[in-house]
């Protein structure tokens, strides 16, 4: 059994929070939780958010009794679409600017089914 959820269009780059979902991976739910819990990132609301919300989808879509037996498969945050904008700049010209957005997906498995 796999659990899904998605945070789409964050905005926030996905460069910056690449390592801290590579921490989550292979955890527990709840361990992942303490992760993202202590870390000062932002990515780390994202994240927290998203794995919240997987727990959630697992308890009630799924029929999971205990989140205590959830793992995490796959965390991964992927670019986004960019926001355009432009810095006005000297003699009338501008600079584009890129404002990145990020997707946050974290995909759960169940621990027991797993080792049969």
């Amino acid at each position: 059994m796999e659990v899904v959820s998605i945070t789409r269009n964050a905005r926030m780059s996905a460069f910056k929070g690449r390592p801290l979902a590579r921490a989550c991976q292979g955890l527990t739910a709840a361990d992942a939780l303490k992760v993202v819990e202590f870390s000062p990132k932002k990515a780390a609301e994202i994240i927290k958010k998203t794995l919240l919300s997987a727990i959630a989808n697992a308890k009630n879509n799924n029929g999971v009794k205990e989140p205590g037996t959830l793992k995490v498969k796959l965390c991964v945050l992927d670019e986004s679409t960019r926001m355009r904008r432009y810095w006005p700049t000297a003699r009338g010209s501008a600079h584009p600017i890129a404002r990145r957005l990020c997707h946050c997906k974290v995909v759960l498995t169940d621990v027991q089914k797993e080792v049969q």
